[in-house]
């Protein structure tokens, strides 16, 4: 619990009626303003107000009090208190304006379908709701399920984006990575394997079988120029 003094207006007052702390000295340890303090002590601030003495409320001592009278550069200091309390830390579902509450769930009903890895207690947190109106919603046993629309709650202003991305990044952590389904794209290595040798040009083609030609009638005139010369 923070250390904080109590009515500082009232201790104001009995500091200037039962010390010789300065002006600068009181406003600083009761957080007020030397003019206000000054007000004080001269009747025109504060009239109603019963001083409260901090020495029997724990927060000042009198040794601290002479210490600051005896040098005018002092700052007063807050005793310690002897039992601290722990600040309760609220529970329960965060608050939502009344004229926002109609469209709770519709951004529950967003949430449940565009985001199913959220827990129950995240969406709670983000919209403000209870554990028995999400099951409600997801399992359609609503009183209005009928007329529910799935709505973006950042959009109806029940979250903000920065508070849904965190929910979101925190519960995927941890999670496998979903497997792409289908057909995927094979690995450069193997593509590169199963692509067929380039096709030759077809005008080299046709000069490969004109030298053929060219060889076969030179065979055959020979071949005619031997059988000339035998007989």
């Amino acid at each position: 619990m923070a250390n904080t003094l109590l009515m500082p207006k009232a201790t104001a007052v009995w500091l200037v009626d039962n010390t010789a702390l300065s002006f600068e000295q009181i406003a600083q340890f009761c957080s007020l303003h030397p003019l206000e303090v000054k007000a004080i002590a001269d009747g025109e601030s504060a009239q109603g107000i019963k001083g409260m003495d901090p020495i029997m409320t724990g927060q000042l001592t009198r040794d601290e009090i002479a210490r600051a009278e005896k040098d005018p550069n002092h700052r007063l200091k807050l005793s310690d208190p002897k039992v601290r309390v722990p600040e309760s830390k609220r529970k329960g579902p965060r608050y939502t304006p009344l004229s926002k509450r109609q469209d709770r769930p519709n951004a529950i009903l967003w949430l449940v379908r565009n985001h199913p890895e959220l827990k129950d207690a995240q969406i709670a947190r983000l919209v403000g709701t209870t554990k028995s109106t999400i099951d409600q919603i997801r399992d359609r046993k609503h009183w209005n399920s009928a007329n529910l629309q799935p709505m973006d709650p950042v959009t109806l202003g029940l979250a903000s984006q920065i508070d849904l991305d965190m929910e979101v990044n925190r519960a995927s952590r941890g999670r496998e990575q979903a497997q792409p389904a289908g057909d995927t794209l094979l690995p450069a290595a193997l593509t590169e394997r199963l692509v067929p040798a380039p096709e030759k040009p077809k005008d080299e083609d046709a000069e490969l079988d004109a030298n053929a030609v060219f060889a076969k009638l030179s065979a055959l005139k020979s071949k005619n120029e031997d059988t000339d010369d035998e007989e």
